[in-house]
């Protein structure tokens, strides 16, 4: 990983808020981590460049937080100015690591915040900072962390199950979907609390083995679903996929009690994305897959008619183009979604993965 251009791009996009338009999220400083993993360090600064003009300034504070009065202002996006000074101060003051621990259970149970960019921008942080610790990434975490406090946002108690199915593909085919899907996010993980089957069907987290087994099994799954169900909403439905792969990313700086705690919040956020956005029925453009099988068959697009996507010997695509097409549309969700694909597809390659990642780039389409 490209170390100076990483940091080069942080204290960049460290002069910006955390969001903008009063509620999208400022993608950047996660777009550029990831781009600089997947070997396009050379597209970062030119990335910036045309993202930039989306951006507002740092947003001022209204006062400042005290260490022990943390808990009114969580989840009051009036004071992101103060929780960005407050953070800036706490990774200064404190390893990082300690930080990260002390602040994590307290930030887990409301990982909606931010439709979830909360926690997928403190997990880009910590995988960052894993590779190198430089004061530039220890203050991204902090302002990752800062931007999670301020939006944090609870989910409708997911009960205890026991869930009957053992593979988390089948656990989200079940998770029942929100029934009014005209508003945003909020409105939508507001009816969480409405749904009689949303206890049991979030309740426990499907699967077994190790913890990092899990998170890798839930993420698979999502981005595996998004190939047939991320037509309905395909940039929202991405954060199914993104927020479990966040808490894998940051796992290995955590102490190893928050590690349950941690698989049952990367459930219920991909859960309850899942109930918020997916559609009544799969895409009947793309046929039906099981992971394992090779390539999906898309009915014919515009998109079919372009020369054909590389591929490997055994016919899947290859990983560095599936992750080449997503730069090339210069969108940041496409970008994030084929990073969390690929990444699986490192550790268990199954073809589905690079075949969703590819077709979630169509439907995302080109930045605006």
């Amino acid at each position: 990983m490209e170390n100076g251009t990483l940091d080069e791009a942080l204290q960049r996009l460290h002069r910006t808020g955390p969001e903008f338009d009063g509620w999208l999220s400022n993608h950047a400083p996660m777009a550029a981590e990831a781009l600089i993993r997947h070997g396009h360090a050379g597209d970062v600064h030119q990335w910036i460049d045309d993202y930039l003009d989306h951006l507002e300034e740092v947003p001022r504070g209204i006062s400042p937080i005290a260490a022990d009065g943390w808990r009114d202002p969580l989840g009051d996006s009036s004071r992101t100015g103060d929780w960005l000074v407050f953070f800036e101060r706490e990774v200064r003051a404190q390893p990082w690591r300690d930080v990260l621990a002390a602040w994590w259970p307290r930030l887990l149970p409301g990982i909606a915040a931010g439709a979830t960019h909360g926690v997928i921008r403190v997990g880009h942080a910590v995988r960052a900072l894993l590779d190198e610790e430089t004061p530039v990434r220890v203050a991204e975490l902090g302002q990752g962390l800062a931007y999670w406090a301020a939006r944090w946002q609870p989910l409708a108690p997911a009960g205890q199950g026991p869930y009957r199915a053992g593979d988390p593909r089948a656990a989200l085919d079940a998770v029942p979907r929100v029934p009014d899907q005209r508003f945003g996010i909020r409105s939508r993980l507001a009816q969480l609390a409405d749904l009689p089957a949303w206890p049991r069907a979030a309740g426990a987290v499907p699967g077994e083995g190790e913890v990092a087994d899990r998170l890798r099994a839930i993420v698979t799954a999502a981005v595996q679903r998004h190939l047939r169900y991320g037509y309905g909403s395909p940039v929202m439905m991405v954060h199914a996929a993104t927020a479990p792969a966040a808490v894998l990313r940051a796992l290995p700086a955590l102490p190893p009690e928050l590690g349950l705690p941690s698989l049952e919040a990367a459930w219920a956020a991909s859960a309850a994305v899942t109930a918020a956005y997916s559609p009544a029925e799969p895409d009947p453009a793309v046929a039906a897959t099981s992971p394992g099988e090779p390539e999906p068959a898309v009915a014919a697009t515009s998109s079919s008619r372009e020369p054909g996507p590389a591929l490997m010997q055994d016919g899947s695509p290859d990983p560095d183009e599936v992750f080449d097409r997503a730069v090339a549309s210069g969108d940041a969700h496409a970008i994030k979604f084929a990073d969390a694909a690929v990444e699986m597809w490192r550790a268990r390659p199954d073809p589905v993965l690079l075949h969703a990642a590819r077709h979630g780039t169509e439907l995302i389409g080109p930045a605006a």
